[in-house]
């Protein structure tokens, strides 16, 4: 009997036997600041599931240093919930893991995302078995996407020479645009750091801007008026979050810039009504922070009903697969080195950028190498 029949005897289970988490906290190099928050370090979560046919789902979730305990505590709740279930019946899994969010007195913002490190790996385990990457398992609409580069952050002293160099430097490195940071300066003070980034970018370097909810809505209409001569691809999250989905709704329609949002909401129910509300072009719905890259799926089918385009929070070990497997998403979005040296020293097996577009990994699962020294080194005891 050949190997091909006894696998067809003996099918793979993939019966969930082990769980480990891996927390990872990394030091940058200078402090990120944005409109209203800053980042001093880079943070995730190894999560490895194990099966007894030896398939080992592996991936990880998050960049959030506040956060990190939070989410490894409800991890380590929900593992015993899985153990003796089949990583296939994805789904079910998932179903599994819901009860932490019910409770409102909880942390419900950890309990989803550590229901998005777990539904990651046991994806990734799923791949691997099939011997074949998510993003064809998904439905394989691309095998590459153009990429930008999350940037233009602000910082003590930094000139508008800053910016222009910043943006040659993204350009140079082979990446083909840049989300920059606004919202966190007066909207005369912004465009003009908006229009430093564009005075270089050149006609193949798409720059969106990202006021990550920092301006009023007369901010934001203000801001859109200095730079109406512009070809900005996106306004990402223009206004304040207690009024947001209106808010959009009139930056859109009033200024004709697209805008986008979704990675501040943590449901499929959430980005349906930014889609029906009419707030929204592109949803950035971040499977990291949203339940994994299930409840992502889902609402990429909502958005096809809406003609709205599928983007992706960071990310981009996870999020490469997900928008290549479908036909309405954007672009990859990743950090300078600084920023987010993790994805450049960690994923051992990264592929370059080449002319603005990034090749979507072919190896089994999610196709990540990791540097077993970094992860030694970075490891939380």
């Amino acid at each position: 009997m050949n190997a091909a029949s006894i696998a067809a005897d003996h099918p793979r289970e993939l019966i969930i036997e082990k769980i480990e988490f891996v927390p990872l906290v990394m030091p940058l190099p200078k402090i990120f600041k944005g409109s209203n928050y800053y980042m001093s370090h880079r943070c995730t979560i190894i999560t490895r599931v194990y099966t007894r046919d030896g398939i080992v789902g592996e991936c990880y979730n998050g960049d959030e240093f506040e956060g990190q305990k939070a989410v490894l505590e409800v991890l380590h709740k929900l593992a015993p919930t899985l153990i003796g279930m089949s990583a296939f019946e994805v789904e079910k899994c998932w179903d599994a893991m819901l009860p932490p969010t019910y409770d409102i007195l909880a942390d419900r913002a950890a309990a989803i995302q550590a229901q998005a490190c777990l539904d990651s790996a046991i994806w990734d385990a799923v791949g691997k078995a099939m011997g074949q990457p998510l993003f064809r398992i998904w439905g394989g609409a691309k095998t590459s996407l153009p990429v930008i580069a999350i940037a233009g952050y602000y910082g003590e002293g930094r000139t508008l020479d800053d910016y222009e160099r910043e943006m040659i430097e993204l350009r140079d490195s082979g990446l083909g645009g840049c989300k920059f940071k606004v919202g966190g300066r007066s909207p005369r003070e912004d465009a003009e750091r908006v229009r430093a980034a564009f005075r270089v970018a050149g006609d193949d370097f798409r720059i969106c801007v990202d006021a990550n909810q920092g301006f009023t809505l007369r901010e934001a209409i203000e801001f859109c008026s200095y730079v109406e001569d512009l070809d900005l691809m996106w306004f990402e999250e223009p206004c304040r979050w207690f009024d947001d989905r209106r808010s959009m709704a009139v930056v859109r329609s009033t200024t004709g810039v697209p805008v986008t949002a979704g990675q501040s909401e943590r449901s499929r129910a959430g980005c349906r009504d930014l889609m029906m509300d009419g707030a929204i072009d592109f949803c950035n719905f971040d499977a990291s922070w949203g339940g994994g890259p299930s409840e992502w799926r889902r609402v990429a089918g909502m958005a096809r009903c809406f003609n709205v385009t599928m983007a992706h929070h960071e990310e981009p070990q996870i999020s490469a697969h997900l928008l290549a497997s479908i036909s309405n998403s954007s672009c990859l979005e990743v950090f300078h080195p600084d920023r987010d040296p993790l994805f450049y020293e960690l994923v051992a097996n990264r592929r370059p950028f080449d002319k603005g577009r990034y090749e979507v990994p072919t190896g089994p699962g999610f196709g990540l190498e990791l540097n077993e020294k970094l992860i030694a080194k970075y490891r939380v005891a």
